[in-house]
This record gives C-alpha cells, sequence and structure tokens, in this order.
C-alpha cells in the first residue's frame, strides 16, 4: 500500500503514484460501493490538511445522496443546486471553493471546514454523482489538486 510518509517526491509525483495505487486497488473489481470505498480510503491516507473525503450519488429522485466518505458523520440528501456539491453536479463542473463561508447557499455538514474542492463525476453525458473534499484551512486546493483529483475521478469511473 502506498504511504505518502515513505515517498518525497514533488507533489505532481505522489498524484500520479496514488493514481496508480487506485488503478491497482481497482483491477478487476465493478462493485461501485467497494471501489467507491476504497477510492475514499486512499485519498483520506494521501492528503494532508483534509477533514472529509467522500462521494454524493445522484438518486432516482434527481438529488444527491452521502455514499462512501471518511471524515464526521455529513448530510445525507442534497439537492441538485444547493451548496457546493448541489452547484458543482448542476453545473457538471468542477468547483474550488477558497472560503466555504463566502459561497452563497454553503451547506456546513462540518462547521470545521474551510475550503472545498468538489469534482462532478460523469459518465458520458450522464451524471452519477461527486467527489467532495473538504480541509479545515481556507485555500487549502489548488489548480495541480484539481487537474490531479479530476484524472483520479476519470481513473474510478473505470470501475464505476
Amino acid at each position: 500500500m502506498f504511504n505518502v510518509e515513505m515517498y518525497r517526491g514533488s507533489r505532481e509525483e505522489n498524484y500520479d503514484l496514488v493514481k496508480k495505487q487506485l488503478q491497482a486497488l481497482l483491477h478487476d473489481e465493478k462493485n461501485q460501493i467497494a471501489n467507491l470505498s476504497n477510492a475514499t480510503a486512499l485519498l483520506n491516507q494521501f492528503l494532508d490538511r483534509i477533514n472529509w473525503v467522500g462521494f454524493y450519488l445522484l438518486d432516482t429522485n434527481g438529488e444527491l445522496v452521502l455514499g462512501p466518505f471518511q471524515g464526521l458523520p455529513a448530510c445525507v440528501r442534497i439537492p441538485l443546486g444547493k451548496g457546493v456539491c448541489g452547484t458543482s453536479a448542476l453545473k457538471r463542473e468542477t468547483l474550488r471553493i477558497e472560503d466555504v463561508h463566502q459561497f452563497p447557499g454553503h451547506i456546513a455538514c462540518d462547521a470545521a471546514s474551510q475550503s472545498e474542492i468538489v469534482i462532478p463525476l460523469l459518465k458520458g453525458e450522464q451524471l452519477i454523482g461527486v467527489l467532495d473534499i473538504d480541509s479545515p484551512e481556507k485555500n487549502r486546493f489548488d489548480e495541480l489538486d484539481q487537474q490531479k483529483l479530476e484524472e483520479f475521478a476519470a481513473i474510478l469511473l473505470e470501475y464505476i
């Protein structure tokens, strides 16, 4: 298992190793819950300065519903267009929020969260859900995080 403490490469090299680890974990496994669970555990181990990582999955009624995650208990349902997750899902674009308290309609599931990145999970034109990562620090996520997490999500989508 990859351990970020044992490897001190560049951030980009570390992300590339995590993507390889994800591929190894998901190889030959098609169960969505197992793959999402391992993806959250991997990101939780790899990413520093975060307090929540997980998935919200699109339900048949058009709401995002809590899926596998690591962190404190979270909001169970998020309507499309509400909060950072619902807005990312509705717009089908990654949102990188430097200060969640400045985001109109932010849903505060964990009062410690200060910044957030949400990546929509799209299979073709079909929205599957979102990958949501929170940090207790403002401005935690940058362009490299966004690029590499989008690549991570693309790999994951091959297995769910």
